[in-house]
């Protein structure tokens, strides 16, 4: 049987967590002692963040391939960094799995993981590992920003307009696929990609903040409804979306038939990650369609009223209700 120091070996061999990328991190000592102790550079404000990754509740061991949950429990961490325009630097790893789960399954999840870490210039610290029934896993990230520049939730004014990236509702889609038995289908490959492997925008989180383009800033992985809503009320203030001006995700018209609406999964779908912020009127002629090749779009404006309203090409106004992802209440 596999032994505790075992795994953590393994963990330590395939993750990027020594030499030159600890030292490039800041990270003085790290995995293998009691805690890690990091040496910020002068004139950085350090961000954090954790992320919890469970069985059951967030993937499904036997849908999802173990590099595909080893990837993206490190990239929904990140995405919050992303989301506050910093730029990634450690972080801490706690994993709970069955002892089955120790051998080819624990490889290749290690393999998932540390390619998400070198992609988003990650680098292991430490952490803890424990037997459990099923997988828990929970990612802790440090990231650093320029004094005063972490852009939050709450800065959102009214006149404001907000943007949000790329098109929303795709890892939905590819949610529902995968769900529905089309793993694996070379038709479905491109659609399923979103959901497996998701894009962060990294670079256009952290230009938004080093310009001090954005008043707020959140990432959409809870979905579109429910992250207005969080940023709204963070910021006091409301919003009105322009219907006609969302990015939603292309559906086959084979898929549409089944019912996968563009609007709903663009609407209420999570998992995107993209970034939904806000900027000022002054500002706006500064935010260009396209940054890094990812389409930037104007879905509204923030309101002093703090109702959230949806508008319809044709007049139509209705209230935009949060049905994105709550972990208390959906099922």
């Amino acid at each position: 049987m596999t032994g505790e120091s075992n795994v953590i070996e393994r963990i330590l061999d395939r993750v990027p967590s020594r030499a030159w990328s600890a030292r490039r991190a800041g990270l003085r000592t790290g995995a293998g002692d009691d805690a890690a102790v990091v040496r910020p550079r002068r004139g950085v404000e350090w961000v954090l963040t954790c992320d919890a990754f469970l069985e059951n509740v967030h993937f499904l061991a036997h849908v999802h391939p173990p590099q595909v949950v080893g990837y993206k429990a490190v990239a929904r961490a990140t995405s919050d960094l992303a989301a506050m325009g910093a730029v990634p630097r450690l972080f801490l790893l706690s994993l709970a799995l069955p002892a089955h789960r120790t051998a080819r399954w624990l490889d290749e999840f290690l393999g998932g993981m540390a390619h998400a870490a070198r992609r988003f210039g990650l680098v292991l610290a430490g952490g803890d590992t424990a037997r459990n029934r099923t997988i828990a896993i929970s990612v802790t990230l440090v990231g650093e920003v320029a004094p005063h520049r972490a852009v939050l939730r709450s800065g959102a004014r009214p006149g404001d307009l907000l943007y949000v990236s790329g098109r929303l509702g795709s890892a939905e889609l590819g949610l529902r696929l995968a769900l529905g038995g089309l793993y694996g289908r070379r038709r479905s490959e491109a659609l399923l990609q979103p959901h497996l492997y998701p894009p962060l925008r990294l670079k256009l989180g952290e230009w938004l903040a080093r310009k001090r383009l954005a008043s707020a800033m959140i990432d959409t992985s809870d979905g579109l409804s429910t992250d207005l809503g969080h940023l709204c009320e963070a910021s006091g203030v409301g919003a009105r979306l322009w219907l006609k001006s969302i990015p939603a995700v292309r559906v086959p018209p084979a898929l549409r038939s089944r019912g996968l609406d563009p609007l709903e999964l663009a609407l209420h779908g999570g998992e995107d990650y993209e970034l939904l912020f806000t900027v000022p009127q002054r500002r706006r002629r500064r935010i260009p369609e396209i940054y890094g090749g990812v389409s930037l779009t104007r879905i509204g404006v923030v309101t002093q009223d703090q109702r959230r309203l949806l508008f319809w090409p044709d007049g139509r106004t209705e209230k935009l209700a949060p049905r994105g992802w709550d972990h208390f209440w959906r099922r």
